[in-house]
Parts: C-alpha cells; structure tokens; sequence
C-alpha cells in the first residue's frame, strides 16, 4: 500500500464539559441534584452555600383545599389494596432492620437451672389472651380515631409493639425474645427471617432457642395492628381475618387465602369458584372482604413527614388566572468563594493550576444550576397556562397536551422538555403532580378537536360511581355515553382506562 496525506471535510457534535454538566444536571430530581451539590461542595474549596435565614417552606394545608385529590385516587392511596400491587411487593423479601443486642442468657441454660416461667414456656402452654380490640388501629376495626392519635404522636410501630409487651406476664428469656423479635421487624411490621437466621443473628444455638421463638412469634401476631410480625404476605392477610368477627364470609375469606393463595395471585376467579362452590356475589363478597385488608400493616405508624415530598414548582392563583413559581425551599443559593477567586485572577502564570480548573468548574456549576431552574420555571409557565381549567375544575377538564408543543413553544429540544418533566413535581390546590401527569395521549370528539386521557379517565371513572349497582354500566354502554358527550372512544379503549384505574368488570361491580 502507498503511503499518503488525505484533507476530509466531516461534521461531528462535540458536547463540552460544561455542556454535558447541564444535560445531566437537567434530569436530575431535586434529591438527587442535592446529593450532587453536598459531593460539588467536599471537593471543591471554591464553592460556597449560602446560609438561608428564613428558608420557605410549602405547606398544602396554607393552599386552598380542593374538591378532589385526583393524584391519590388515580394512584389508590385511599382504602384497602390492590391484590396485583400487593404480590408485586412481597415477591422479593426485604432488608429487615437491625437487631439490638439482646441477652437471653436464661435461654441457653441447662434444664436443671431453667426457672418454672421457662419450663412453662412451650408450645402445650396456654398463652395468656391479649385484647388487641382494646387498641384500635386494626386493619379491620374502627380506628380512624386511634390513626389520627397515632399519627399526632408520632409513635413508630417499634414503640407501639413494645408497649404492648409490657402487658405481657413471661419469662424474662421469653420477653427479651419477643423484643429482639419487634427489633427484627422492617417498617411494614414483616419479619424477614426465620428461627436459624434469627438464632444465628443473637450468636445462640438453634437448638436452645427454638420454643423461646416459637411462643414469642405466636405472641407477636397477636399483636396490634393485626398481621404484624407475619412472614409472608399470605400469612399477613391470614393472621387479619383470624382477628376478625369470625362470620361465615370471613372464615371462607380465609379459606381461600390459606388453601388457594396461587390462584388468588393469578386472579384465577373461575377456579375458586369451582374449588369452593361460590355464586358470584358470595365470590365478591369473599373478595372485597380479602381487598379490605392490608399488605403492609405497618404502614400507618411510617414517619409520613420524613418522606413528604417536596415540589420544584408551586401553582397559586392570582386574581382569575394560576401561575407557577419556583419554590424557594428547593434551588440552593450556589456562590464561589470571592476571596479565592480574586487571588487567581491577580496571578500572573499563563499556566493553569489546580485551583484555577476548581474556578471554572465551580463557575460552571453555579450556572448550570441556574439554568437548570430557569428551565425548569419555564416549563412550568407553559404547562399552568395550557391547563387552567384543569387547576380550576380537577382531572376532568384536563387538556391532551404533548412535549412537541411545549418544545416548540420555547424553543427547546425534545428531549429537553423530557428531561425536565421526568422526577419534576408541582404543587397546587388539586394536589401535587409530576410534570410528565399533564401531557398524555388524546381522542378525537365530533367537534373536530381533541380530549385528553387523562380527562376521559375521570369522566368514566364518575360515570361508574354514580352507576346503578343493581345495573351497572358495560364497557360499551359507557363509550355509548361519551359518545353522546362528543368523545369518539371504543369499547376496548375503555376497557383499558378502567383497567388502568383498577375498576372491576362489570360482572364483579354487580349487587342483587
């Protein structure tokens, strides 16, 4: 081959440090950016944060409340849980939380020196009844009230259970198992370990420590709130409608979770007909009993504050019109040091030094960040005045809007408008939204323009809570119905959007 020179001409994009900076501070959350600026801030002397005095804080009971809470409906935050939701989140096991040292130096003793309370302690020996009715908070009484009093106090599902224990007249070996026990809980009050795990956890012999286990777990599930200490999901649900008044429909509920759990995960409805001789509104009955039920019973002592989150963007009003404002608790007031950054301009090298880099990394910082906000507020801007009607009238009156017109409007790629509506939230009367909730797909209407999904969801999800349960509507009755309000829509087409609400059939809404 011969040897020489070639001129090419070719285009090539080039993103320059700072410019993959921005990109990828722009799809940041607000957590993350957070973690990023704490990381910015250990290694780079330059940057400085700004001491906030009054640091604002938004708070949704300052905003005027709204009629409807369509985030928490369409997400089924309000009452009982969904079966699919619930197998999603046990078909892993969780990290359980850590143990605290307990000694149970009675428990590894020999039988000559064990105590008569010890010797007590086995599974033959009657376990002294604990009323749990007595303190509320059940997944199946009427403990609204007692919820209320809990979360006003604070208490965490640790201390409520080891209140409990001081009710309970054992051995100490016995007690100090039980605790160790509540300590093993994760925050959903399930027990991820069994007795080998758990003796080898303490540093004991299995052996010596395996009817201590067993009275103190059986103790335990006897617990408030019901299903506490369960080891499974299956068992969780179980141990709640044992806590319940034992009618007809609740020992057959119970049936079915202990005897065809499979096939209620696979939702296989047909099957526990046959297995159990079930007319559909007994099946229904069996199934709202079982829905009633919670997953997680733990979860109404969770620290709700510690995990509240936190909007980049507030929407208020302002005589007949909503606009956005960045929420000042959430952009960091990024400087760089003055002093350092004066001394490296008064130097004379040409050469660049360690410090003069850290200088123009901080100096990019401080304006990516900027303009990561600024992007951000734009967005928003764009987004409140598209959908006015929905801040004044809720989901139902929500516009089909998708990020080409937002990008057009502002100039923007894309894919930046993506980035900035992903892990983005705004806040507001009708509660508090990510960015991407107010673009989606749309229908067309007889009038030649366009409704949004999300507004034809709400509008099927009213038509069938004021339906006639006796004759409720099939999913071709309602796209009849929005049909005769101008929305073009298909019976499978609402099919989906029921689905996607976790609304049953209509054989399963019926009631005689």
């Amino acid at each position: 081959m011969k040897t020489g020179l070639q001129l090419k001409l070719a285009q090539h994009l080039t993103l320059t440090p700072q410019l993959q900076q921005s990109i990828r501070l722009l799809q940041l959350s607000t957590l993350e950016l957070q973690q990023e600026i704490t990381t910015a801030l250990a290694e780079n002397p330059l940057l400085e944060l700004e001491d906030i005095d009054d640091p604002v804080e938004v708070s949704l009971e300052s905003l005027p409340t709204a009629p409807e809470r369509e985030v928490a409906l369409e997400r089924g935050d309000e009452g009982g849980f969904d079966i699919d939701d619930a197998f999603d989140a046990y078909t892993a096991p969780s990290e359980s939380s850590a143990v605290s040292e307990v000694s149970i130096a009675e428990s590894a003793t020999s039988s000559d020196d064990a105590s008569p309370s010890d010797a007590a302690a086995s599974d033959d020996a009657p376990v002294e009844p604990i009323d749990v009715t007595e303190w509320g908070n059940g997944a199946a009484g009427d403990g609204d009230d007692d919820g209320e009093w809990q979360r006003a106090r604070n208490v965490s599902l640790h201390e409520h259970l080891r209140s409990q224990v001081a009710m309970v007249r054992e051995s100490p070996s016995l007690i100090a198992v039980l605790n160790a026990l509540i300590d093993a809980l994760d925050d959903d009050g399930m027990l991820d370990m069994n007795e080998h795990e758990f003796a080898a956890m303490l540093g004991v012999d299995v052996g010596s420590i395996a009817t201590l286990w067993q009275r103190a777990l059986h103790l335990l599930q006897r617990f408030d709130p019901p299903g506490v200490g369960a080891r499974s999901l299956q068992e969780c649900l179980s141990l709640q409608l044992s806590a319940l008044p034992q009618k007809s429909v609740v020992k057959l509920a119970r049936r079915v979770v202990d005897e065809a759990f499979d096939a209620l995960a696979r939702r296989d409805f047909v099957r526990i007909r046959k297995l159990y001789s079930l007319t559909e509104p007994a099946l229904r009955d069996v199934l709202n009993i079982i829905q009633s039920l919670s997953p997680r019973p733990g979860a109404p002592f969770a620290d709700v504050s510690a995990s509240q989150l936190v909007p980049d963007v507030i929407v208020r009003r302002n005589k007949s019109r909503w606009y956005a404002e960045l929420n000042g608790a959430v952009v960091p007031r990024l400087t760089v040091n003055t002093m350092y950054a004066d001394m490296l301009q008064r130097q004379k090298e040409g050469r660049a030094t360690p410090l003069s880099t850290q200088l123009q990394e901080a100096r990019w910082l401080v304006k990516n960040v900027a303009q990561r906000f600024e992007t951000i507020l734009r967005v928003a801007i764009v987004i409140v005045e598209r959908q006015q009607a929905f801040f004044d009238h809720g989901a139902v009156a929500m516009r089909p809007l998708v990020l080409r017109e937002v990008a057009d409007e502002l100039g923007l790629h894309e894919s930046t408008v993506s980035r900035v509506t992903t892990q983005k939230f705004l806040t507001s009367v009708q509660g508090t939204f990510e960015f991407k909730h107010f673009f989606g797909s749309h229908v067309a209407t007889d009038a030649g323009g366009a409704a949004s999904s999300t507004a034809i969801r709400a509008m099927i999800k009213t038509l069938i809570s004021e339906e006639d349960l006796t004759q409720p509507l099939t999913d071709s009755r309602i796209a009849e119905l929005l049909g005769e309000q101008g929305i073009i829509v298909a019976r499978r087409t609402v099919a989906k959007y029921r689905e996607q609400q976790q609304i049953d059939p209509v054989n399963q809404r019926r009631r005689d």
